[in-house]
């Protein structure tokens, strides 16, 4: 869709277009489905911090969610979250590219 976009817009179509390949006709992912797209798809970012109390919490507002599904915005604040809270994070950030 954007073959000739920044590598910031390409990485934004990527994430919509993972998005939308496992939402339902709603625009919406179940509870099992969004954690199964977190496993498969985000899971360098989540690795080894199950056990933190932030990413526990951050986890639980998904399990909380009253109507079972999300839809793509929550979703985005779920991997923000996620990335926020990552060891992997700061590894990125530690790496220079010219």
């Amino acid at each position: 869709a954007l073959g000739k976009g920044s590598e910031l817009e390409k990485a934004f179509a990527t994430l919509v277009l993972v998005y939308n390949n496992s939402a339902d006709p709603e625009g919406k992912l179940s509870k099992a489905e969004s954690k199964s797209l977190l496993q498969t798809q985000f899971g360098s970012f989540i690795q080894g911090q199950e056990n933190k109390p932030k990413y526990q919490e951050i986890i639980s507002t998904l399990d909380e969610e009253s109507e079972n599904k999300i839809d793509f915005e929550d979703f985005m604040i779920l991997l923000v979250s996620l990335t926020l809270m990552s060891d992997l994070l700061q590894e990125i950030k530690n790496v220079k590219t010219t």
